[in-house]
Formats: structure tokens, sequence, C-alpha cells
């Protein structure tokens, strides 16, 4: 089986063949960033698939975050750049789950965990993020679950 880093270096032969500049370059972008975390201080000169999709997830809202700027700046051109690098980026990332499934999944796990109070949130996002990982942005879990974890405290409260 393939690793995310041996499927984007062949990709990149393919893009270079089919004469894709954007993909092409994205591509490199991606393998730049891969070789940079099997290099880094500490790395085991290993990449994890799963340490592959955090860094494939922190591209994209790199990504989303520039074009909202440049959308803000009227520059359509560069945000237009922006979208067809996350489109490229995104085909990399497992399918992104729903909200409503997002709910489900961390309402059990919220349950799971028998936590009581948003003090023990850690306990309910690091499983989380582990089960969930590349599957939904970061960000959204986290809101998710405080939002999720506050309605329920609401409703024990109200229930007694």
């Amino acid at each position: 089986m393939t690793n995310l880093f041996d499927t984007v270096s062949n990709d990149i032969q393919s893009a270079m063949l089919a004469k894709d500049k954007v993909r092409l370059e994205t591509l490199r972008g991606i393998k730049k960033e891969f070789i940079e975390a099997k290099t880094a201080k500490g790395a085991t000169g290993e990449l994890s698939d799963e340490k592959a999709l955090k860094i494939l997830q922190k591209m994209v809202k790199q990504r989303k975050d520039s074009a909202e700027i440049y959308q803000q700046q009227n520059r359509t051109d560069l945000a237009e750049r922006e979208f067809d690098e996350i489109t490229v980026i995104e085909s990399y990332l497992p399918e992104q789950i729903s909200q409503e499934e997002l709910e489900g999944l961390l309402s059990k796990i919220i349950v799971q965990t028998g936590v009581k109070s948003l003090k023990e949130i850690g306990k309910v996002m690091s499983i989380a993020t582990e089960t969930l990982a590349g599957k939904a942005e970061g960000r959204l879990i986290a809101e998710t679950v405080k939002r999720l974890m506050t309605d329920g405290l609401t409703l024990v409260r109200t229930s007694h």
C-alpha cells in the first residue's frame, strides 16, 4: 500500500506529463511540506499518513484564509488560484463528514467519556480529533463539541 508521500510524488509526474500547471505547482508545494515535516528537528525521517493528513488540512485552511483576504481586496484572480489549489489538496483528504454525522459521532464520544463539565473538554477533544482525523476540521470539531456540551449541560441542569 502506498502512502500519501509516494502518491503525491507519483502524481507530480502525471501532472508534468499532462502539463497541468496548477496541479503540478500545488503538488510540489505539498511535497515540499511533506519533506520539511520528515526532516524537521526531532523528526524520524518518516511521515505517517496521519501526519500527512494534518499537513494537508493545514494547507487547505491557509488557502481558504488567503482566498478570503483576496476576495475582500477584490482580487478574484488570486482568490481563484487559491480555490484551485484547495481543490487539488482536498482530493487527497478523506471525504468530509456532514454536520449531522459530526454531531452524532461527537455526542456518542461525549456520552462514552462520561464528562460532566466543560473543564473536561480535553478528554472529548483528544478522542474526537483522533477518531475524525482528516474527516473534519479541528476548529469545527472544537466548536461542535463546545456547543453540544453546553447544550447537554443546560439540559441536565433544567431537567432536575
